[in-house]
């Protein structure tokens, strides 16, 4: 597992599939409102002049010198819902993050939001 103040020093460091192929850059990571662990990132994905945020699970991803290694594609993490660089996640486009990933999803019992940014 991953600690949230790891992650955080690992912003702008190359995000990794499991091959080693470069998906983008590490963006943010987002916690799970319930555990407040790392849950998810946000990966810095397209051309210089149309980036775009890909969600991608942190559930098993493990830390390399200069890279963060995820369990996902690049092709999976590509097709991720996604964000433009300056936006935020609407409270409504969570579930599909999840729904892409095939994993559960849960809101609070006040019906809070499942991911927060850190």
């Amino acid at each position: 597992m991953i600690h949230s103040a790891d992650i955080r020093e690992w912003r702008n460091r190359n995000v990794v599939d499991p091959k080693g192929h470069k998906i983008g850059v590490l963006e943010a990571v987002y916690v799970d409102t319930a555990t407040d662990e790392p849950a998810m990132a946000t990966v810095r994905t397209g051309l210089p002049t149309r980036h775009h945020l890909a969600f991608v699970p942190l559930d098993e991803a493990t830390l390399g010198p200069d890279y963060v290694k995820v369990s996902y594609t690049k092709t999976l993490v590509k097709k991720a819902p996604s964000v433009g660089v300056d936006d935020i996640l609407p409270a409504e486009s969570e579930e599909a993050i999840f729904q892409h990933y095939d994993m559960p999803y849960q809101t609070g019992a006040g019906g809070e939001r499942q991911l927060a940014r850190r």
